[in-house]
């Protein structure tokens, strides 16, 4: 099968969404079916297999290489997708390189399958610069690409309370109706969508992770906290607001006995420094953005990953490297825990510094629980292994085409 994956974000800049189309693509390319991956860059690609949409000049929001415009977009997607004779295109964003293969895609009467990453309701009131007048231009720029309808939810939810987050849900609900088929990696998310109106054919299918990742882990060991030493926590991700970095460096600063790692970059990073650097030394680290293989390797040091997020994340693809790393995770997202190994994972009691930091302490001091937590995460590790959803997401292409 010749698959086009077209997403917003890709490689080298870090995040989610990257790493999964990464993760599918080699475990697709595996399979002997052909991917090619169409995507804003810095600069142009050495991979043939990876192709660079027209890109702006100067302006990288949240540090993102972002498509302009979308007319160059869809026009260089028309040909890519002639070109390497795609049978069925794979969507991960909802910005300009999303919108321009659901253009391209249609002039070529190719079907489209949309995967559902995360909230940008939640992103773009953290991120934009005055949202509520902002997400008016970015929906009036969809709407001009795609139909919007009202939402089935109405005002139900409260995700959907304001007329910003509305403006955005309608933004997401429209996209996913334009799509043969949608993918959701996790049930919490799926359950909103379809609340607000989602009727497209919706497969809830885990993220999980390549074989090259598995490899890099190599076999994990249970974690072991030596007696009198300080318990290493680590976080990854990008350093913005919806990520909550502040409410896990004021948990750090009342939990004593730990020492954290932050592994990221974004828009609040100078805030985490400023927090870092005002604690005792040694007590916060923030390493910026780093290489994936380094995060690996920061996972084999780690005793407790943690993800501060909170009505943000769908399923954070640092927490399934921290699984097959057999590193034991917290989250204060209740929805999060669906992710969660048995055993392997635990949710703070309340979603703020003061519950994390009693979550935190609690592990300090007990050793066994932390080695208990790490071996379970490792008896689950082959739930996460990306060679396990392959056939499944294989099984939505087929059905794309067919619908189509």
């Amino acid at each position: 099968m010749r698959i086009a994956m077209v997403t917003d974000y890709y490689l080298p800049t870090l995040g989610g969404v990257q790493t999964v189309v990464k993760a599918h693509k080699e475990a697709l390319e595996q399979d002997g079916h052909e991917v090619i991956v169409f995507a804003p860059l810095s600069s142009a690609s050495s991979d043939p297999t990876v192709v660079r949409l027209p890109t702006a000049r100067g302006f990288a929001p949240d540090g993102y290489p972002f498509t302009w415009t979308p007319q160059a977009a869809a026009d260089a997607l028309r040909d890519g997708l002639r070109e390497h004779r795609v049978e069925v295109v794979h969507v991960h964003t909802e910005m300009f390189a999303a919108l321009g293969a659901f253009r391209a895609a249609r002039d070529l009467g190719i079907p489209v399958v949309q995967t559902m990453h995360g909230r940008i309701d939640v992103y773009t009131r953290s991120v934009l610069p005055l949202p509520s007048i902002t997400t008016i231009l970015l929906a009036r720029l969809h709407h001009r690409q795609l139909p919007h309808a009202p939402l089935a939810g109405g005002a139900g939810g409260t995700y959907a309370r304001t007329r910003t987050a509305r403006r955005m849900w309608r933004l997401m609900v429209s996209q996913a109706n334009a799509a043969a088929q949608v993918i959701v990696p996790s049930a919490h998310f799926a359950q909103k969508l379809q609340a607000q109106g989602v009727h497209t054919p919706l497969t809830v299918l885990s993220n999980g992770l390549e074989d090259s990742v598995l490899d890099a882990v190599g076999t994990p060991v249970p974690r072991v906290l030596a007696p009198g030493a300080a318990m290493r926590v680590m976080w990854c991700g990008r350093l913005s607001p919806e990520k909550r970095p502040e409410v896990f460096m004021d948990a750090v600063a009342r939990a004593p006995g730990i020492e954290a790692h932050l592994y990221g970059d974004g828009v609040a990073r100078s805030t985490v420094a400023r927090r870092a650097a005002a604690l005792p030394p040694g007590r916060a680290v923030v390493h910026g953005s780093v290489p994936q293989s380094e995060v690996l390797e920061a996972m084999r040091d780690a005793h407790v990953l943690v993800s501060s997020s909170l009505d943000f994340d769908n399923q954070p693809m640092v927490i399934l490297e921290a699984i097959a790393s057999g590193l034991p995770v917290v989250v204060t997202d209740p929805d999060l825990a669906e992710t969660l190994p048995p055993g392997g994972g635990v949710v703070a009691p309340t979603a703020d510094a003061d519950g994390l930091a009693t979550i935190l302490t609690a592990l300090a001091d007990d050793p066994s629980r932390i080695e208990a937590m790490s071996r379970a995460a490792i008896g689950h590790r082959v739930e996460v292994e990306q060679s396990s959803h392959r056939d499944a997401l294989v099984g939505v292409y087929r059905a794309a085409i067919r619908g189509a």
